[in-house]
């Protein structure tokens, strides 16, 4: 036998070990800095998600602000006729704005929702119903007009429902 000093499998294996922990270790600290960038990233990009929107939103606004101001100039004009008591330019200066209104409302978008015929409980709102010659069920009279802009109702036609022919008294023979 020799005097060096023999090692036994386990002696050989603790170093190994030692390198695997610093390795895992090293590994784990890279993982953990990826998860702080990408969490801060995610962090900004949902504030300049939150500011584009808010941008867009104030464009929106002001280029619908933008295209009512020539309805509110003819609106100052009718105002204008009515402290002069011209009736007829008062009402000709009336019809120009809701004209002017209507047709740019129009332009973005915006319908008036349909009243003839039956009532649809998805356009309609139902404020009463009244016996009529009307066929039961069909819309009789308009109290406010509904509208949709593009596939959304923004505001249902609030309409009175006939609820059929009135029931004619009978007459009582004693």
């Amino acid at each position: 036998m020799t005097d060096e000093p023999q090692v036994t499998q386990e002696e050989q294996e603790q170093p190994q070990e030692g390198l695997d922990v610093e390795a895992l270790q090293t590994e784990r600290d890279e993982l953990f800095d990826r998860l702080q960038r990408l969490a801060a990233e995610f962090d900004n990009f949902r504030k300049r998600s939150a500011r584009e929107a808010a941008s867009t939103i104030e464009r929106a606004n002001e280029r619908l602000v933008k295209e009512l101001l020539p309805v509110l100039d003819d609106l100052a004009r009718a105002l204008h006729a009515a402290d002069e008591h011209e009736d007829a330019k008062l009402e000709d200066g009336v019809r120009l704005v809701h004209r002017s209104l209507a047709d740019l409302l129009a332009k973005e978008g915006l319908a008036e929702i349909g009243t003839t015929g039956a009532f649809d409980p998805h356009v309609h709102e139902a404020l009463l119903s009244q016996p009529s010659e009307a066929a039961e069920g069909d819309v009789i009279e308009v109290v406010q007009k509904g509208y949709t802009l593009g596939d959304k109702v923004l505001r249902p036609a609030r309409v009175v429902v006939s609820a059929g022919a009135p029931a004619v008294p009978e007459d009582d023979e004693d």
